[in-house]
């Protein structure tokens, strides 16, 4: 009896595979049909698509909205608080502590001394930073951000404005609300529009992450403490004296 049972089920099994065979055989072409779709559809996108949302892994500022915006939107909206667009997203910026402004201000100090009289010209923060995907007008530019410092070489990039294109060197100095998105976002986007080199400064562990613009981008990048003389890649007649930063008691 139970042989017969047996041989009842395998019977059964080779019918109902037999009558599902072509069921499987529509649904694996469907699947590579779809998969075909997908992976054109995919290499059918433009490389400039605007992102709705940060990416997932990116612990940034606080955003106004999710609603994408243009510079011509940015110039309307109040001096405080203040914002950066980065592909068309409001980053709100926090307020920057009192460390930050003090390593900031003699960071300036030193570059506009060693640029005086030269060509290339420093900008410190506040200043507009506009970043066109291509040569659409000013009011339709989704990018503006504000670096801690920066310097332009090409001065037909400055307008009364601020600067149109990216800057030759950016520096930001990193504060724990801002560190995140410094390294992330900004990082990608310096990189993108092809910011030669960009500095990320920490005061609080007291070293210098240095990326220099290669063919590939940025690739790995040098960590330096931030003690001695320290000149600029890209600018070298810059030459930090990191000893001469704010002792670190009096930025406590």
């Amino acid at each position: 009896m139970k042989k017969q049972n047996r041989g009842s089920a395998v019977q059964l099994r080779m019918k109902l595979d037999a009558q599902l065979k072509p069921v499987r055989k529509i649904a694996l072409t469907t699947g590579a049909r779809l998969h075909s779709i997908v992976r054109l559809t995919s290499s059918a996108r433009p490389s400039g698509i605007i992102h709705t949302s940060p990416p997932k892994n990116a612990m940034s500022l606080p955003l106004r909205d999710e609603q994408l915006h243009t510079y011509a939107e940015y110039c309307s909206w109040p001096d405080q608080p203040r914002y950066e667009l980065i592909d068309g997203l409001a980053y709100a910026m926090s307020g920057p502590v009192r460390r930050h402004q003090e390593v900031l201000g003699e960071l300036f100090r030193q570059v506009a001394n060693a640029l005086h009289g030269k060509p290339c010209r420093p900008y410190i923060a506040p200043f507009d930073v506009r970043l066109p995907r291509a040569n659409e007008a000013d009011n339709r530019v989704d990018t503006v951000v504000q670096p801690d410092l920066m310097v332009v070489c090409d001065k037909t990039k400055l307008d009364e404005r601020g600067c149109r294109g990216a800057p030759d060197w950016v520096v930001e100095v990193l504060s724990p609300s801002t560190a995140s998105h410094d390294h992330i976002l900004k990082r990608r986007l310096y990189e993108r529009v092809g910011v030669r080199e960009f500095w990320l400064v920490h005061p609080v562990d007291r070293i210098v992450t240095i990326y220099l613009l290669g063919v590939d981008g940025y690739g790995k990048p040098e960590v330096v403490d931030m003690k001695g003389l320290l000149p600029v890649g890209i600018l070298p007649e810059i030459v930090v004296d990191w000893d001469l930063m704010p002792a670190e008691e009096s930025l406590l």
